[in-house]
Protein backbone atom coordinates (compact mmCIF):
# COMPACT_ATOMS: atom_id res chain seq x y z
CA UNK A 1 0.00 0.00 0.00
CA UNK A 2 1.26 3.31 -0.75
CA UNK A 3 1.43 6.25 1.65
CA UNK A 4 2.69 10.08 0.97
CA UNK A 5 4.43 10.95 4.15
CA UNK A 6 5.37 15.40 4.56
CA UNK A 7 7.67 16.45 7.05
CA UNK A 8 5.81 19.26 8.70
CA UNK A 9 9.59 20.99 9.34
CA UNK A 10 11.09 20.83 6.27
CA UNK A 11 8.26 20.17 4.02
CA UNK A 12 10.00 17.49 1.90
CA UNK A 13 7.32 14.81 1.24
CA UNK A 14 8.21 11.14 0.65
CA UNK A 15 6.14 8.32 -0.86
CA UNK A 16 6.48 4.87 1.09
CA UNK A 17 5.19 2.06 -1.05
CA UNK A 18 6.25 -1.92 -0.36
CA UNK A 19 9.37 -2.03 -2.48
CA UNK A 20 11.04 0.38 -0.05
CA UNK A 21 13.03 -2.46 1.24
CA UNK A 22 13.45 -4.25 -2.31
CA UNK A 23 17.19 -5.07 -2.42
CA UNK A 24 19.89 -4.18 -5.10
CA UNK A 25 21.43 -6.15 -7.30
CA UNK A 26 25.07 -5.26 -8.46
CA UNK A 27 27.85 -7.49 -9.94
CA UNK A 28 31.29 -7.38 -8.11
CA UNK A 29 34.23 -5.79 -9.63
CA UNK A 30 35.59 -8.50 -12.31
CA UNK A 31 32.72 -10.68 -11.62
CA UNK A 32 29.89 -10.24 -14.34
CA UNK A 33 28.36 -13.16 -14.08
CA UNK A 34 27.66 -12.57 -10.19
CA UNK A 35 25.88 -10.53 -8.08
CA UNK A 36 26.40 -8.99 -4.92
CA UNK A 37 23.33 -8.20 -2.97
CA UNK A 38 22.63 -4.64 -1.04
CA UNK A 39 20.14 -4.48 1.44
CA UNK A 40 17.78 -0.59 0.98
CA UNK A 41 15.44 0.77 3.53
CA UNK A 42 14.20 3.85 1.47
CA UNK A 43 12.03 4.71 4.16
CA UNK A 44 14.06 3.81 7.27
CA UNK A 45 16.77 6.57 5.56
CA UNK A 46 14.08 9.20 5.48
CA UNK A 47 13.25 8.58 8.98
CA UNK A 48 16.74 9.03 10.04
CA UNK A 49 17.06 12.47 7.55
CA UNK A 50 14.11 13.59 9.59
CA UNK A 51 14.92 12.23 12.83
CA UNK A 52 12.88 14.84 15.54
CA UNK A 53 10.60 16.43 13.03
CA UNK A 54 6.97 16.16 12.83
CA UNK A 55 5.64 14.00 10.14
CA UNK A 56 2.22 13.74 8.73
CA UNK A 57 0.20 11.15 5.91
CA UNK A 58 -1.32 13.41 2.98
CA UNK A 59 -4.05 11.60 0.87
CA UNK A 60 -3.35 11.83 -2.48
CA UNK A 61 -6.55 13.66 -4.34
CA UNK A 62 -8.16 11.49 -6.90
CA UNK A 63 -8.10 12.84 -10.84
CA UNK A 64 -6.20 14.93 -9.75
CA UNK A 65 -2.92 14.22 -11.38
CA UNK A 66 -1.34 15.56 -14.72
CA UNK A 67 1.74 15.37 -16.83
CA UNK A 68 4.10 16.79 -19.05
CA UNK A 69 5.39 14.69 -22.10
CA UNK A 70 4.40 11.32 -23.47
CA UNK A 71 2.87 8.61 -21.10
CA UNK A 72 5.65 6.42 -21.98
CA UNK A 73 8.38 8.60 -21.59
CA UNK A 74 9.77 7.46 -18.27
CA UNK A 75 11.51 11.49 -17.52
CA UNK A 76 8.13 13.03 -17.76
CA UNK A 77 7.10 15.21 -15.15
CA UNK A 78 4.23 15.03 -13.13
CA UNK A 79 1.84 16.98 -11.10
CA UNK A 80 -0.68 16.45 -8.39
CA UNK A 81 -2.68 17.37 -5.75
CA UNK A 82 -2.56 15.83 -1.69
CA UNK A 83 -4.35 17.10 1.57
CA UNK A 84 -3.51 16.80 4.84
CA UNK A 85 -7.24 17.83 5.78
CA UNK A 86 -6.65 21.56 6.72
CA UNK A 87 -4.00 22.26 3.22
CA UNK A 88 -4.10 20.83 -0.38
CA UNK A 89 -0.87 20.85 -1.60
CA UNK A 90 0.38 20.70 -5.40
CA UNK A 91 3.05 17.89 -5.75
CA UNK A 92 5.68 17.49 -8.31
CA UNK A 93 6.80 13.92 -9.47
CA UNK A 94 9.78 13.85 -11.00
CA UNK A 95 13.53 12.08 -12.05
CA UNK A 96 16.66 13.15 -13.93
CA UNK A 97 18.06 9.35 -13.73
CA UNK A 98 16.15 6.08 -14.73
CA UNK A 99 17.92 4.19 -12.22
CA UNK A 100 17.11 6.30 -9.42
CA UNK A 101 13.67 6.57 -7.65
CA UNK A 102 11.00 9.54 -8.34
CA UNK A 103 11.45 12.65 -6.56
CA UNK A 104 8.97 14.36 -5.21
CA UNK A 105 8.75 18.10 -4.67
CA UNK A 106 6.07 20.08 -2.35
CA UNK A 107 4.70 22.87 -3.66
CA UNK A 108 2.28 25.58 -2.24
CA UNK A 109 -0.02 26.43 -5.28
CA UNK A 110 -2.06 25.16 -7.74
CA UNK A 111 -1.47 24.41 -11.52
CA UNK A 112 -3.94 25.21 -14.44
CA UNK A 113 -4.53 24.17 -18.23
CA UNK A 114 -3.56 27.14 -20.67
CA UNK A 115 -5.51 26.32 -23.88
CA UNK A 116 -2.64 26.36 -26.39
CA UNK A 117 -4.28 26.13 -29.78
CA UNK A 118 -7.40 24.06 -31.32
CA UNK A 119 -7.16 22.40 -34.18
CA UNK A 120 -8.38 19.67 -36.94
CA UNK A 121 -7.37 16.08 -37.63
CA UNK A 122 -6.49 16.93 -41.10
CA UNK A 123 -5.03 13.93 -41.91
CA UNK A 124 -7.93 11.78 -40.08
CA UNK A 125 -10.09 13.56 -42.46
CA UNK A 126 -8.29 13.93 -46.23
CA UNK A 127 -7.84 9.82 -45.49
CA UNK A 128 -11.21 9.28 -44.95
CA UNK A 129 -12.56 11.93 -47.33
CA UNK A 130 -10.76 10.37 -50.05
CA UNK A 131 -11.93 6.94 -48.59
CA UNK A 132 -15.38 7.83 -49.13
CA UNK A 133 -15.54 9.74 -52.23
CA UNK A 134 -12.75 7.40 -54.47
CA UNK A 135 -15.88 7.33 -56.60
CA UNK A 136 -17.02 10.49 -56.70
CA UNK A 137 -14.87 12.69 -58.86
CA UNK A 138 -16.37 16.22 -58.26
CA UNK A 139 -16.04 15.66 -54.60
CA UNK A 140 -12.52 13.46 -54.66
CA UNK A 141 -10.75 16.67 -55.48
CA UNK A 142 -12.61 18.86 -52.82
CA UNK A 143 -10.86 17.37 -49.52
CA UNK A 144 -9.04 20.55 -48.51
CA UNK A 145 -11.68 22.60 -49.24
CA UNK A 146 -13.96 20.93 -46.76
CA UNK A 147 -10.76 20.61 -43.94
CA UNK A 148 -10.69 24.77 -45.00
CA UNK A 149 -14.08 25.17 -43.85
CA UNK A 150 -14.02 22.86 -40.85
CA UNK A 151 -10.72 24.80 -39.54
CA UNK A 152 -12.47 28.27 -40.36
CA UNK A 153 -15.11 26.58 -37.56
CA UNK A 154 -12.65 25.95 -34.93
CA UNK A 155 -12.28 30.07 -34.33
CA UNK A 156 -16.28 30.14 -33.85
CA UNK A 157 -15.80 27.48 -31.05
CA UNK A 158 -15.97 28.36 -27.07
CA UNK A 159 -13.90 25.39 -25.76
CA UNK A 160 -15.66 25.28 -22.23
CA UNK A 161 -18.60 24.71 -23.93
CA UNK A 162 -17.38 21.62 -25.63
CA UNK A 163 -17.87 17.96 -24.70
CA UNK A 164 -14.47 16.39 -23.48
CA UNK A 165 -14.15 12.79 -25.49
CA UNK A 166 -12.29 10.02 -23.94
CA UNK A 167 -10.32 9.33 -26.81
CA UNK A 168 -6.70 7.87 -26.50
CA UNK A 169 -4.05 9.81 -26.34
CA UNK A 170 0.02 9.98 -26.09
CA UNK A 171 0.00 13.16 -23.93
CA UNK A 172 -2.27 13.82 -21.36
CA UNK A 173 -1.93 17.70 -22.55
CA UNK A 174 -3.82 16.79 -25.51
CA UNK A 175 -7.90 16.18 -25.16
CA UNK A 176 -10.35 15.80 -27.53
CA UNK A 177 -13.94 17.49 -27.87
CA UNK A 178 -16.84 16.95 -29.78
CA UNK A 179 -18.38 19.64 -31.83
CA UNK A 180 -20.99 21.16 -29.88
CA UNK A 181 -24.63 22.33 -32.09
CA UNK A 182 -23.74 25.51 -32.89
CA UNK A 183 -20.35 24.59 -34.29
CA UNK A 184 -21.85 21.85 -36.04
CA UNK A 185 -24.85 24.04 -37.58
CA UNK A 186 -22.17 26.70 -38.77
CA UNK A 187 -20.49 23.51 -40.42
CA UNK A 188 -23.47 22.34 -42.41
CA UNK A 189 -23.98 25.90 -43.40
CA UNK A 190 -20.57 27.11 -44.87
CA UNK A 191 -20.37 23.76 -46.44
CA UNK A 192 -24.26 24.19 -47.87
CA UNK A 193 -22.63 27.51 -49.46
CA UNK A 194 -19.59 25.49 -50.91
CA UNK A 195 -21.10 22.39 -52.04
CA UNK A 196 -24.38 22.40 -54.21
CA UNK A 197 -26.95 19.73 -54.78
CA UNK A 198 -25.74 15.82 -54.65
CA UNK A 199 -22.51 16.62 -53.89
CA UNK A 200 -23.54 18.68 -50.07
CA UNK A 201 -25.97 15.74 -49.87
CA UNK A 202 -22.66 13.54 -49.61
CA UNK A 203 -20.71 16.02 -47.57
CA UNK A 204 -23.46 16.29 -44.65
CA UNK A 205 -23.56 12.61 -44.53
CA UNK A 206 -20.10 12.41 -44.18
CA UNK A 207 -20.51 15.25 -41.59
CA UNK A 208 -23.19 13.10 -39.64
CA UNK A 209 -21.37 9.81 -39.89
CA UNK A 210 -18.36 11.23 -38.27
CA UNK A 211 -18.94 14.00 -35.96
CA UNK A 212 -18.67 12.05 -32.65
CA UNK A 213 -15.40 9.74 -34.06
CA UNK A 214 -12.05 10.78 -34.45
CA UNK A 215 -12.22 12.19 -38.01
CA UNK A 216 -13.96 15.32 -36.54
CA UNK A 217 -12.89 15.76 -33.09
CA UNK A 218 -11.48 18.58 -32.31
CA UNK A 219 -7.97 18.28 -30.56
CA UNK A 220 -6.78 21.03 -27.90
CA UNK A 221 -3.07 21.08 -27.12
CA UNK A 222 -2.87 22.74 -23.24
CA UNK A 223 0.11 23.64 -21.18
CA UNK A 224 0.69 23.39 -17.71
CA UNK A 225 1.33 26.42 -15.80
CA UNK A 226 2.23 26.31 -11.85
CA UNK A 227 0.69 29.52 -9.66
CA UNK A 228 3.17 29.24 -6.31
CA UNK A 229 1.42 31.54 -3.62
CA UNK A 230 3.73 32.60 -0.95
CA UNK A 231 3.93 30.37 1.65
CA UNK A 232 2.13 31.47 5.28
CA UNK A 233 4.21 32.12 8.29
CA UNK A 234 5.41 28.58 9.59
CA UNK A 235 4.03 28.25 13.19
CA UNK A 236 6.24 26.50 16.24
CA UNK A 237 6.69 22.58 15.52
CA UNK A 238 7.10 20.41 18.51
CA UNK A 239 9.70 18.10 17.99
CA UNK A 240 7.43 15.12 17.70
CA UNK A 241 7.71 12.46 15.16
CA UNK A 242 4.40 10.24 15.46
CA UNK A 243 5.07 7.80 12.51
CA UNK A 244 8.79 6.83 13.92
CA UNK A 245 7.00 6.29 17.69
CA UNK A 246 4.45 4.21 16.09
CA UNK A 247 7.19 2.04 13.88
CA UNK A 248 9.31 1.46 17.21
CA UNK A 249 6.10 0.66 19.29
CA UNK A 250 5.07 -2.41 16.71
CA UNK A 251 8.81 -3.76 16.50
CA UNK A 252 8.65 -3.75 20.13
CA UNK A 253 5.29 -5.71 19.75
CA UNK A 254 6.88 -8.02 17.22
Amino acid sequence: MEQLIRCVNCDEVFLKTPFDQSPEYEPPPGQPESYRVIQKDDFEDFLKLHRDHRLEPLTILKDSFISEGLYHDPFRTSYFKATNGKEVFLIKRSRQDIHQPMRYQLIYGDYELKLLRLEAQSEAILKQWSFEFKKNPSLLERGETFLGIFQKVLHSLRIDQLERIDEESPSSLDIYYRLDDIGLAFLLRNCRNRFKGKDYSEVEGFIYRHKDDGVLLVKATYQIQIHEKVKTKKEVIPSLLPLEKQKAIQKKKS
